[in-house]
């Protein structure tokens, strides 16, 4: 039985874009990160870029760099944190680009619908304004 290596793979460029604002918000130069991680700062770059894929071990090292948890660097979310994970909103926003305006509009309505908002009270607010 085939696999779908979509659904499990990893957001690389996401967790390259994570590991930059992360080290950039600790004053971390990549020069600094690169010498703890023993790699070149050329190698460090790809990561950042999405261009190079990081494994488990470089990438437990730079979370414990940047004192983050390891977590947060693969989902972009903090362990105990609630709401919308923020890879889902680049996730979301790539399938609403490839769709028709139509398409868009039913989406967002299921959306509402699972989410439970009411469409008559939301229409009721809508004219209002």
């Amino acid at each position: 039985m085939p696999t779908d290596t979509k659904s499990s793979s990893l957001d690389y460029a996401g967790i390259g874009r994570r590991i930059r604002e992360k080290r950039r918000e600790k004053n971390i130069t990549q020069e600094m990160l690169a010498e703890t991680m023993d790699i070149s700062m050329a190698y460090l770059s790809r990561i950042e870029r999405g261009k190079e894929n990081v494994n488990i071990e470089r990438l437990l090292i730079i979370a414990e760099t940047l004192q983050v948890d390891v977590g947060e660097l693969i989902s972009g979310t903090i362990p105990g944190e609630t709401g919308l994970e923020p890879y889902f909103w680049e996730e979301i926003k790539s399938v609403l680009r490839d769709c028709t305006p139509e398409k868009q509009k039913l989406i967002y309505n299921v959306a509402k619908i699972i989410s439970g908002i009411d469409f008559k009270k939301e229409k009721k607010i809508m004219r209002n304004k």
